[in-house]
């Protein structure tokens, strides 16, 4: 039947993060003990707080179709939010909120980029961007980096990329899948650049502003000359435990945000009534309401690491946020494990999820061939069973 599908579909790369989280649920059914360390999702609930506010919009009657870009109130708070954690100006008329920070990221590359248009991605990537690009009918322009870089791509390195054709780069600090942060030093360095380029925009994902763990994070529309250029995308699933309900949010120039509502209106119109609802509360309260889960994450941070550095042939940075390791793992390739020969990433974490029953992700899907992603936002229990599950196998 894969004749009667659109090549769009037929060339659209399948998400790797949930194709291996569908593989170890596949095995769970089956009665495998599954450790799952793929999905970037807290293993916190939701706090009671936020909960109570979704409770009283149920019990007052919120259940009508939302605002395609949001309530006001909602969209207030976020301009609030913006102007206490980020030094941002937006008017309400610049935010958009949509169904996950991934359905903001699509609209912003669908509204901008035209057929043949280059985004530059910078490697390593969150996995759908570049199949977002894709389904602009952009091209993706990859730029390379590995651990000796502590993943990070310069700003020269930038520069080379650029050609006529460049529309657009993304930039998301902290990093999924490495947990690297881009220094104020070099996002200056960047934006020094792209002032020299004034037909570029930039599309900054700050999803995981808050898992930070003690420097400082930039936003790129703060920087001299970016504001007029930079999508500011953000949302409430990471740093509040809230993956399931999907409020991701822009803020924009006005006619970028009015762009994106106006192709939301033709897919999804407004996001979930009551979820907007519960992020108002979320984002209106003092981000300090949730350091006991960066605290925590930071101690697991720390156990992962000093676990995983005792595996033989595993080489590791040492992340300043988000919830991810990202061990490069290639002193493995061309080896033997459990019969299995390992050729690649993918190799690997297929081998790790199928005999040692620890789900990961191959950093393949990220751009960085010779790395896995591995989440720690499970329990301490968790992942000293995982990380010993790993070194059994590997040994």
């Amino acid at each position: 039947m894969k004749e009667y599908l659109s090549d769009k579909i037929n060339d659209l790369p399948a998400s790797a993060t949930l194709t291996m989280a569908a593989k170890a649920r596949e095995l769970k059914n089956k009665g495998v003990d599954i450790i799952g360390l793929s999905l970037g999702e807290p293993d916190f609930n939701t706090p009671e707080y936020i909960k109570d506010a979704a409770i009283s919009a149920v019990k007052d009657n919120y259940n009508s179709y939302t605002p395609v870009d949001g309530y006001l109130e909602l969209k207030q708070s976020i301009s609030t939010k913006f102007s206490r954690d980020n030094n941002l100006k937006y008017n309400v008329s610049q935010i958009v909120v949509s169904t996950g920070a991934k359905q903001s990221i699509a609209n912003a590359v669908q509204a901008l980029v035209k057929p043949g248009e280059e985004v530059i991605l910078l490697a390593p990537f969150w996995v759908s961007y570049s199949a977002i690009v894709l389904m602009a009918e952009g091209v993706p322009k990859i730029i390379a980096s590995d651990i000796n870089s502590n993943f990070k791509v310069s700003a020269k390195e930038i520069e080379k990329a650029i050609t006529d054709k460049t529309k657009m780069i993304i930039i998301n600090s902290p990093n999924n899948p490495s947990g690297s942060i881009f220094s104020k030093k070099e996002l200056d360095e960047i934006a020094t650049v792209l002032r020299k380029y004034p037909n570029i925009f930039i599309l900054s994902d700050e999803i995981y502003e808050h898992i930070n763990y003690g420097v400082e994070h930039v936003s790129f529309a703060s920087l001299e000359g970016m504001y007029e250029r930079t999508i500011t995308v953000n949302g409430i699933a990471k740093a509040f435990a809230m993956t399931g309900w999907r409020i991701g949010y822009i803020g924009a120039p006005d006619w970028i945000a009015k762009a994106c509502t106006k192709l939301q209106g033709q897919v999804t119109s407004g996001a979930n009534c009551i979820a907007q609802k519960a992020t108002v509360k979320a984002l209106t309260e003092s981000p300090k309401k949730i350091n006991y889960m960066v605290e925590e994450f930071k101690e697991r941070k720390k156990l992962i690491i000093n676990l995983l550095s005792n595996i033989k042939g595993f080489k590791l940075n040492n992340p300043d946020g988000a919830f991810y390791v990202f061990p490069d793992i290639s002193y493995y390739f061309g080896k033997e494990i459990d019969g299995e020969i390992i050729n690649s990433a993918s190799d690997f974490a297929m081998v790790v999820l199928e005999k040692a029953h620890v789900a990961t992700v191959t950093g393949d899907a990220f751009g960085c061939p010779n790395n896995i992603r591995i989440s720690y936002a499970a329990s301490q229990e968790s992942i000293i069973e995982a990380v010993s599950r790993i070194n059994k196998l590997l040994n």
